[in-house]
C-alpha cells in the first residue's frame, strides 16, 4: 500500500523558532526538519515541506496571506493526499475560519498547528503538536482520507477550524471549539468522532481569493454613545458590520441607536449579529430587545465565532452577492460554522 503523501507548510510562529547560542530565538530551517523531530523518519507518510520566503508572525496575518496559503495547497493539492500548515497561535483561529470558507469543496485534510513554546526548547508543545496533526492527516480508509475539512490540532485535540477560539495565552491547551464537539482526541489511541466530520462534496476543489476589507466590529456595552456608532457606520466604503451584542442577540432599546442601524442598512450597510458569550447563540425575537434588531433587517450570526462571522463576511462580500442572497449565506451553514 502507497504511504500518504503529506506536505508541511510553514508560515511562521513561534513552533519554527529554535535558540542560537546565545539563548536568542531564531527561525529554523525547515528542511532540517528531521534533525528535530528524527522520529518522523519512520513516520508511515511521505513527508515534504514548504516553507514560506518570508515566515511571519501570526500577528501580521491578513487576507493577503491567506491567499497566499490557499495559493500553495491550491499548486500541490493534486500531489498531496494532506496538508499541515505550520502557524502562530494568535490569529490561528482567523486563518483557519477563512480558509474553510476559501477552499470550497475540500475533500482531503487541512489542519493547521504550532506551539505555544518554540520547538527547539525541551519543554515545547511543538513536536506533539505536529507529530499528531501529520497523524491525523495521514489517516485514510480504503485509499481515501478519513477527514476532509479544514481543521486545528493543538494539545491533544482535533477541532472545526471555523468553530474555534483561541482560549489562553498561557497553556498548552490554547484554543476552545466552544459551540461544537472536537473532531478526534490524541492520547494513547487516536479516536476520531467521525460523526462529527463535515461531509465534503464530491466535486473539484475551488478556490476563491477575492476578500473584502471594507467591514468592522462593533462590540456594544453598557453607555456606549450613539455618536460612537454613527462614527463607525459613516465610516468611507464601509460594507459590513458584526455587531457583538449580549447574551442570545440582546442590544438596547434606545430608537436613536436602533435607527441609526436602519439608516446603515438602508445605506447597503449588511449587519451581522453574534452574541458577546464564549457559548450560545444569537436568537432574534427571543426577547423584545433583539425582535427590534430582526425587524430592521439585522442578520442574526447564529453561534458563529467572531473569527468565522468575520472571515465569513470578508469572503461573502468578496463574491459581490445581491443584497438577499448576502442574508440568506450569513444565515445558513456553508462549511460547518453554524449548528
Amino acid at each position: 500500500m502507497n504511504r500518504p503523501k503529506i506536505l508541511i507548510i510553514y508560515t511562521g510562529g513561534t513552533i519554527g523558532m529554535i535558540q542560537d547560542k546565545n539563548g536568542v530565538l531564531q527561525p529554523f530551517n525547515f528542511e532540517n526538519l528531521l534533525s528535530y523531530i528524527p522520529m518522523l523518519k519512520d513516520f508511515p507518510a511521505e513527508i515534504s515541506s514548504y516553507s514560506f520566503e518570508t515566515p511571519i508572525d501570526s500577528s501580521d496575518a491578513d487576507p493577503d496571506f491567506w491567499v497566499e496559503i490557499v495559493e500553495v495547497i491550491e499548486k500541490n493539492y493534486d500531489h498531496y493526499d494532506g496538508f499541515v500548515v505550520l502557524h502562530g497561535s494568535d490569529t490561528m483561529a482567523y486563518t483557519a475560519s477563512a480558509l474553510s470558507f476559501m477552499l470550497e469543496n475540500v475533500n482531503k485534510p487541512i489542519i493547521l498547528t504550532g506551539s505555544q513554546l518554540p520547538i527547539g526548547l525541551l519543554r515545547t508543545d511543538g513536536r506533539e503538536n505536529m507529530i499528531s496533526a501529520i497523524e491525523l492527516a495521514s489517516m485514510q480508509r480504503d485509499g481515501k482520507p478519513v477527514i476532509h475539512e479544514v481543521c486545528v490540532y493543538f494539545e491533544s485535540r482535533l477541532y472545526r477550524g471555523n468553530r474555534t477560539t483561541k482560549y489562553s495565552a498561557e497553556n498548552f491547551d490554547a484554543f476552545r471549539s466552544p459551540n461544537y464537539p472536537w473532531l478526534a482526541q490524541a492520547g494513547i489511541d487516536v479516536k476520531v468522532e467521525e460523526d462529527k466530520l463535515w461531509t465534503s462534496k464530491n466535486a473539484p476543489l475551488v478556490t476563491h481569493k477575492k476578500l473584502c476589507r471594507d467591514i468592522a466590529v462593533l462590540k456594544y456595552f453598557p453607555g456606549i454613545q450613539p455618536k460612537t456608532i454613527e462614527a463607525i457606520i459613516n465610516i468611507e466604503g464601509l460594507r459590513g458590520l458584526i455587531v457583538e451584542s449580549y447574551g442570545s442577540g440582546n442590544l438596547t432599546t434606545n430608537d436613536k441607536i436602533i435607527k441609526l442601524f436602519e439608516e446603515a442598512i438602508d445605506k447597503g450597510i449588511t449587519i451581522l449579529n453574534i452574541t458577546q458569550c464564549t457559548v450560545g447563540s444569537v436568537v432574534h425575537g427571543k426577547y423584545a430587545t433583539s425582535l427590534k434588531l430582526m425587524n430592521c433587517g439585522v442578520v442574526s450570526g447564529k453561534d458563529m465565532t467572531i473569527e468565522a462571522a468575520i472571515t465569513k463576511m470578508m469572503f461573502l462580500l468578496g463574491m459581490d452577492c445581491p443584497k438577499d442572497k448576502m442574508k440568506q449565506l450569513l444565515m445558513q451553514s456553508i462549511c460547518g460554522e453554524i449548528s
